[in-house]
């Protein structure tokens, strides 16, 4: 082979080279992207099933304006795209909760982290991680 040859062979192993490391960061930032929308969306949909247990009157399993009793039901404290935990309960007015998702987040150290506070009318989402 000439050397013209070999000179596109090295280039074009470079350039392939290139482009997988470039494939691999698109796809763990979409992991990380879509992790993060998973657990957001766990958080209002828990939300959700709080704001109805504090609507629902006592004599119905719920809450009668309330919070307190409120507790994330079973099989929906850990699921495929994180585990779920209420970080306060103690009143009656909001409650909070915790999601921790499965990938690791834009530091690369610590997991996805979202919280949402419920109260009777609203849920507000912020993201940690």
């Amino acid at each position: 082979m000439g050397q013209q040859q070999l000179l596109l062979i090295v280039l074009g192993v470079i350039v392939v080279g290139i482009a997988v490391v470039v494939g691999i960061n698109l796809f763990n930032a979409n992991a990380i992207s879509a992790n993060r929308d998973a657990v957001v969306s766990d958080l209002n949909n828990l939300g959700a099933m709080a704001q109805q247990y504090y609507k629902k009157p006592a004599s119905m399993g719920g809450g009668a304006n309330s919070f307190t009793g409120w507790t994330i039901p079973t099989g929906l404290d850990s699921t495929a795209n994180g585990t779920y935990t209420i970080s306060t309960a103690g009143n009656n007015t909001s409650v909070v909760i915790t999601g921790v998702g499965t990938e690791n987040g834009n530091d690369k150290s610590t997991k996805v982290k979202a919280v949402a506070t419920v109260t009777k009318t609203a849920i507000t989402v912020s993201i940690e991680n």
